[in-house]
């Protein structure tokens, strides 16, 4: 099978708009965050002092946040050649974050599974069975 093309932001747009009762939030610096029913499962955060390169200690202003489970989370992080990531911060939250300079890392396909990961986690166990049940 050949391998799909990088992912962009716009892979995270299309497959959030894809998916049932999902509203966009307003950009927060430029990025919109996506909810269903009020819960947020994929946002952007500004630079903030818990998230840094470790090498030059400059702020990251391009993250990227989405909902997993405590398991996801695990493997997503655990992974040395893998593009995710987390911080203390996010200790006991079930998250991983991504920097959008590596978004390229990762495959269209592969976000756009992440993006329905995370809405799967915050939707209603009905619409959530809905979606996997399918038409």
């Amino acid at each position: 099978m050949a391998r799909s093309r990088p992912a962009r932001l716009r892979d995270i747009d299309e497959a959030a708009a894809a998916l049932p009762e999902v509203t966009r939030d307003p950009p927060s610096g430029g990025r919109p965050s996506f909810a269903v029913r009020g819960r947020t499962f994929a946002f952007a955060r500004g630079p903030r002092k818990d998230a840094f390169d470790p090498e030059t200690g400059e702020p990251y202003d391009d993250v990227l946040a989405f909902t997993c489970t405590a398991e996801d989370k695990e493997s997503m992080v655990s992974d040395p050649d893998s593009p995710w990531f987390t911080t203390p911060h996010w200790n006991g939250y079930n998250a991983v974050l991504l920097l959008e300079r590596d978004l390229g890392r990762l495959t269209a396909e592969e976000i756009r599974e992440v993006v329905t990961d995370a809405w799967l986690t915050k939707a209603p166990k009905r619409l959530a069975k809905e979606l996997l049940d399918g038409p």
